[in-house]
């Protein structure tokens, strides 16, 4: 009997080895340089991934490189005066990184709920949460599709909130022919290895068409020090540096980020007409460009066919099993206002499929037909043969 093949949930080393010289060559530079800290590197990265983004629409952006995506979200917040006493509005299915960035500052996170094809803010929902309190609303770019930012952009607007986007699985997509990240404002970038840009190990960006906005953010990044009086602390701010040989490594990264970003979408397109019907697929809104940071179904009975799964060989993630709002470090530090019922089924049914950009259509096609034998095992078919 033939081996069945060996699907792996992500591959960061075949993303490095498909570009190892240059990864090496950007690592030796770095090395020979004597500087590893906000130095060439750093700044160039800066320039270049603002150059990116802006090259998908939109007037000129400033980029501050920062040490993960945490700090990003924290520092955007602190950007925007939002402390103790301040609420900030966000969605509970996302990475807990969201909500913890919030109660670092000091604030409250509130919850609420999510659309349930693109799991992703309801605008509506928003809308119904706001208060005199809140300060700032956090909409999250989950999974690589950009949320329904001219609503919420209107609602923020209406209520003279901030909008800080959380882009960290989103590097690329866009909303309307404008890139996610230059469309509230701030935008807030992960550069954690798995990501669609991703690093050798911590990493972080916040964006801004405004340019106060970004300054402030490249003041606090370093103990709100100046370039003028380095050692002298004109605001309290924090550490939070991308090094060196990160940002060299995401240079060299960078210039294949949108072939990647395509590639991705060839592996949707793979899952789309490979997948049976029987599941939930993602979805893809018009004017919007996702780019699959992950690719995530539905299924019934998810852990019992996550577990067959991995008997055949083939990896899954669940992102996020346990909303934030139900989480013990949260419940009773959040404000949840109305029934987060998509949220909740959404949580018990989301299934993450394998998705890189070096995925073989071969690899697609094995999972599916993994999963169409499982499923229909589970619904009391015989398997087609």
């Amino acid at each position: 009997m033939a081996q069945a093949m060996s699907v792996p949930a992500v591959d960061l080393l075949g993303e490095y080895r498909s570009i190892q010289a240059e990864i090496d060559a950007a690592v030796a530079r770095t090395l020979h340089s004597g500087w590893y800290i906000l130095g060439h590197e750093a700044a160039s990265f800066e320039e270049e991934f603002a150059a990116f983004l802006q090259a998908r629409g939109g007037d000129a952006l400033a980029c501050v490189g920062v040490n993960s995506g945490t700090d990003a979200l924290q520092l955007a917040l602190m950007a925007c005066d939002v402390g103790p006493g301040d609420e900030v509005i966000t969605v509970s299915h996302t990475a807990v990184a969201t909500a913890a960035a919030i109660s670092l500052t000091g604030a409250t996170p509130v919850f609420v709920d999510i659309d349930p094809q693109t799991y992703t803010m309801d605008p509506a929902a928003l809308a119904a949460a706001i208060t005199p309190r809140t300060k700032a609303v956090i909409p999250v770019h989950l999974y690589g599709h950009p949320a329904e930012m001219e609503q919420i952009l209107a609602v923020a607007a209406q209520a003279g909130i901030r909008v800080i986007e959380d882009c960290a699985q989103a590097h690329g997509a866009c909303y309307r022919g404008c890139c996610v990240g230059g469309l509230g404002d701030l935008g807030c970038f992960s550069f954690y290895p798995t990501k669609n840009l991703g690093a050798m190990g911590d990493g972080g960006a916040v964006v801004s068409r405004d340019p106060e906005l970004a300054e402030r953010v490249r003041l606090l990044r370093e103990y709100g020090w100046t370039p003028a009086a380095r050692y002298v602390s004109q605001v309290q701010g924090m550490n939070s540096r991308l090094d060196e040989m990160q940002a060299a490594i995401l240079r060299a990264k960078l210039a294949h980020l949108e072939a990647w970003n395509e590639a991705r979408r060839q592996v949707a397109a793979w899952y789309a007409d490979l997948l049976p019907d029987t599941l939930v697929k993602p979805v893809e809104r018009a004017g919007c460009e996702h780019v699959y940071h992950l690719y995530v179904v539905r299924v019934a009975e998810r852990d019992a066919v996550r577990r067959e799964l991995a008997e055949s060989g083939v990896g899954s993630g669940i992102h996020y099993p346990v909303p934030i709002h139900m989480q013990p470090a949260y419940k009773g530090a959040s404000g949840v206002r109305h029934a987060l019922s998509h949220t909740e089924k959404a949580a018990g049914e989301i299934l993450s499929l394998p998705m890189h950009p070096h995925m073989s259509q071969e690899q697609a096609r094995a999972t599916a037909e993994a999963l169409h034998r499982i499923t229909q095992r589970a619904a009391g078919k015989s398997p087609a043969v």
